[in-house]
């Protein structure tokens, strides 16, 4: 097994599409529901990344990734963040948060996977920050070059 993933999504078929897609990999797969759901998850399976939707109903994504930042055996999750929802300047401020990354909605799974693996391989790892760094970058200047024409 390559470790355990915790999908948290409000809709069932990406959950299922995840779940066969991740298990085909290798990965044993958990899912939630919800945010609250997954906080507990989280803290009693102990996984070693989330799939972390941002628009789901009781409690945002954003929210689920402070809530885990706060706890000691939560705070050092990686966390891949699968949305159609996000502006830039939220998505540059969680990136800031070493172990977070983003794939826009709609994904193709066999993306996901690979990314997965990126995240979580130490070969693949070095390789991986370098690009996540690139598209941190990338955003940060996309908000600079937003909040600077908004401001003139």
């Amino acid at each position: 097994m390559k470790g355990k993933i915790l999908v948290v999504d409000d809709e069932p078929n990406i959950q299922r599409l995840l779940t066969v897609t991740l298990t085909n990999r290798g990965f044993e797969v958990i899912t939630a529901d919800n945010g609250i759901e997954a906080l507990a998850l989280a803290k009693t399976e102990k996984p070693n990344l989330i799939c972390l939707d941002v628009m789901m109903p009781r409690m945002t994504g954003h929210e689920v990734h402070d809530k885990l930042r706060e706890r000691p055996e939560t705070k050092d999750i990686p966390i891949l963040f699968l949305s159609a929802a996000g502006t830039f300047e939220e998505q540059a401020t969680q990136m800031k948060d070493g172990n977070v990354d983003y794939i826009p909605k709609p994904f193709k799974p066999s993306e996901v996977a690979d990314h997965i693996e990126s995240m979580l391989d130490p070969q693949k790892r070095d390789a991986f920050e370098r690009e996540r760094g690139k598209r941190e970058a990338k955003l940060q200047k996309i908000v600079e070059i937003m909040h600077r024409d908004h401001d003139a």
